[in-house]
């Protein structure tokens, strides 16, 4: 680079002859003159004068418009003849060539006023276009002069109304027409096919082929394809995109890459693909597709863009693999034209885009290394809208605040291009999606610690190294920290407590309440019960006793014997009734207190033959029964004694009362007679219900009754509860007496 006082020169060793002189200089003229010089990472020429500095970017790209010369804007269909000519037809009709940044229009009758659809050419020098109205016309060199040919209708050809046209290697000729099929031109002969011999319409709007012979065609209807002089159809059941065929492209490979009105497929083995994951771009109307060192160039109505080939064969995208091209890149425009050949690639590997704003070529080095990756800077954090200072550790006050982080990727090349991904910790689950956007705001962000991280990528799509962060901590407020936390939860607990204890008290006095009612009442049935109507029974019996004493030995004197028995037999059980009745536990609040007394009254009455002996044993820490349950436990324990006093003839009767941790046990046992084994499994004897009226009870209380007996063997029962149904309070407790024996005189001293 060569700086004078008005002036910028490159000078580069194609400008430099074998003597050391430069051949020619091509001048950048200057604001002011040119003091110093430096040129960054990424290309950029920096120029230093005495007031301003300026730079100077160069582009992949050289652009030819209107405002240079060329006579068109939007300039058609193109093509770039084996002498680096390039030829192109305007849209509003003629033909032009420009060479060595001359342009001149192509002379031929009648093609002012016609317009050029598509161009062709070989190896040999021929050009051959598409007219609109007057057929095909080839361009030949002779010499200095150039000889032009026209084909129409009348020398065989489809339709003088030609869309699209291809020249093979062999110098066959292809057009397409615009409703009458494909003509072949060969050996000085035309010959058509249409859909009857296989095309899926007569309207191509598009040719292109390999270098194996094979010809591939275009229609709105689908793609066709010629090999051996055999046509292959493929339409949109075959997995063709809907929509019109506009462009074309055998690679190297031999894809056939199909462009449509409704995205972008490739052939290849016989079937048509459709890349899944693809940029949105490539699912629009795809105008022009050309190939260079493994990356296909696109041109669409809005979009110029370069897609990696093997990820859209392979459908696998990443951001590296595509990139989009606009006017900071140097193109004048982003949007192709709608012609059958407006992306073409030259002799010498660079590639022509026709244009909305004119013709532009990119030089095969251009964009083939990715540009260096972008450093990201973090400008600072706002808290509602104040600057932050970045220094040291930076603490947000307690309270809900907006956080926004200014972030900037250093790129002074294309900064349009930049894309950025941020995440802040403990709030993002993962990276956000690329963003052009520099600023990102925060609301409602909870106490804790925090980092912000930020990272940018350059226009390849390579993204920076590393991560630029930034650290902050919110302070909590009171309400906010673990101990107002803990505490507000302890007192909440303390509060459902206190009101479930207060609730439990009232429901206990409730209860207890009606129980007492329950119990009185009971009470003061059994005494009527005992004071009325069972003296008077009683007092009837010894009436009847004394008759019967006085009746002379005989039937009469057996007969009422045998109803004063009976007699006697109801009152015994109207007693023992009225005994249940009796709140016999509540009267003591001690079960071992209560069983003595009932076994007293039991033995007195004189049932047994044998003088029995009885005892009453408790084991662990006495603790309080549940009211109801206390005196279900207690009848048990009587039907139990009942049962050994009247009917077992025993010698002794023991009562074993277990107050255990995990459950309430009550042992009866005798030696008495024994029941038979078989009665114990049916619940007793036909028409008696006291076996089956323990369980019963037992089963009502949660607990289990288990009887054991064998004939002359005596009998034991056991009543087992769960502490958690038996026990009124855990750990509540009257006293601890341990394998006691209650019985005489020092049972009840003791009780």
């Amino acid at each position: 680079w060569i700086g004078t006082n008005s002036q910028l020169f490159k000078v580069a060793g194609k400008d430099i002859d074998a003597d050391g002189r430069i051949r020619s200089l091509n001048p950048v003229e200057m604001h002011s003159t040119v003091t110093s010089l430096f040129e960054d990472r990424d290309g950029n020429l920096w120029i230093g004068g005495p007031e301003t500095i300026e730079r100077h970017r160069g582009s992949g790209f050289a652009t030819y418009a209107s405002s240079a010369g060329l006579p068109c804007s939007n300039c058609g269909a193109i093509y770039v003849d084996p002498q680096q000519r390039t030829w192109f037809a305007p849209w509003g009709g003629g033909l032009f060539r420009l060479s060595h940044d001359r342009i001149e229009p192509m002379r031929v009758a009648g093609l002012e006023d016609d317009a050029v659809y598509s161009i062709a050419g070989g190896s040999n020098g021929e050009v051959w276009v598409a007219r609109k109205y007057g057929g095909v016309t080839v361009f030949r060199e002779k010499g200095d002069a150039m000889e032009t040919s026209t084909y129409t209708r009348r020398d065989g050809l489809a339709q003088d109304a030609v869309y699209s046209i291809y020249r093979t290697e062999d110098g066959t000729v292809w057009a397409g027409t615009v409703n009458e099929g494909l003509s072949r031109f060969r050996g000085g002969e035309w010959r058509t096919f249409t859909t009857q011999d296989g095309l899926p319409s007569n309207t191509i709007s598009v040719i292109t082929g390999n270098a194996a012979g094979e010809i591939f065609v275009g229609t709105p209807s689908g793609l066709a394809g010629l090999k051996n002089d055999h046509w292959v159809a493929y339409r949109a059941h075959d997995g063709l995109p809907p929509g019109e065929i506009e462009s074309l492209l055998v690679d190297e490979a031999g894809t056939v890459w199909i462009g449509t009105t409704r995205g972008l497929s490739f052939l290849k083995s016989g079937a048509v693909h459709i890349p899944v994951g693809a940029p949105n771009a490539l699912y629009g109307e795809i105008l022009g597709i050309e190939e260079s060192d493994g990356w296909l160039w696109i041109t669409t109505r809005d979009h110029v863009l370069r897609v990696r080939r093997e990820a859209l064969l392979k459908q696998s995208f990443e951001a590296s693999d595509y990139r989009e091209f606009g006017r900071t890149e140097g193109l004048p425009s982003a949007q192709g034209v709608k012609r059958s050949r407006s992306v073409v690639k030259d002799d010498d590997g660079r590639i022509w885009f026709s244009l909305n704003q004119g013709i532009t070529v990119l030089e095969p080095s251009a964009f083939a290394e990715p540009e260096f990756p972008v450093t990201t800077r973090l400008d600072g954090m706002l808290v509602d809208g104040r600057q932050v200072a970045s220094g040291g550790e930076i603490r947000v006050p307690a309270g809900r605040h907006r956080l926004a982080f200014r972030y900037a990727g250093v790129n002074a090349s294309n900064p349009e291009g930049v894309r950025y991904r941020y995440q802040l910790d403990n709030v993002d689950s993962a990276w956000s999606e690329p963003t052009v956007l520099r600023e990102v705001d925060y609301t409602n962000i909870p106490p804790g610690r925090f980092r912000f991280h930020v990272m940018a990528r350059n226009p390849d799509g390579v993204w920076s190294g590393e991560e630029t962060t930034m650290s902050f901590e919110v302070e909590p407020a009171y309400w906010q920290t673990a101990w107002f936390r803990v505490a507000s939860v302890a007192a909440l607990v303390l509060l459902v407590l206190g009101f479930y204890r207060l609730r439990l008290r009232q429901v206990r006095g409730q209860f207890n309440m009606r129980l007492e009612e329950r119990v009185g009442e009971r009470t003061r049935i059994a005494r009527e019960l005992h004071d009325t109507l069972l003296q008077s029974f009683q007092g009837l019996l010894l009436r009847f006793q004394t008759v019967s004493n006085q009746l002379p030995i005989g039937g009469t004197k057996q007969n009422l014997d045998k109803a004063i028995e009976q007699a006697a037999q109801a009152i015994t059980e109207g007693r023992d009734a009225v005994q249940g009745l009796r709140a016999s536990t509540m009267e003591t609040n001690d079960l071992a207190v209560a069983i003595r007394t009932l076994a007293e009254e039991l033995a007195g009455e004189g049932t047994n033959p044998n003088s029995a002996a009885f005892d009453v044993q408790v084991e662990g820490t006495v603790r309080e029964l549940h009211p109801i349950l206390r005196d279900e436990v207690y009848r048990i324990a009587g039907e139990g004694l009942r049962n050994a006093f009247r009917h077992a003839e025993a010698k002794r009767i023991e009562v074993e009362i277990h107050y255990d941790q995990r459950e309430f046990r009550l042992r009866v046992r005798d030696d008495g007679k024994g029941i038979d084994p078989k009665l114990l499994s049916s619940d007793g004897r036909r028409g008696h219900y006291g076996l089956r009226g323990m369980r019963e009870r037992a089963k009502s209380m949660g607990g289990k009754l288990a009887v054991w007996s064998e004939v002359n063997s005596g009998t034991e029962l056991e009543l087992s509860i769960p502490a958690t149904r038996a026990y009124a309070k855990s750990g509540a407790s009257r006293g601890s007496w341990s394998a006691e024996k209650y019985s005489g005189k020092d049972a009840e001293e003791k009780s």
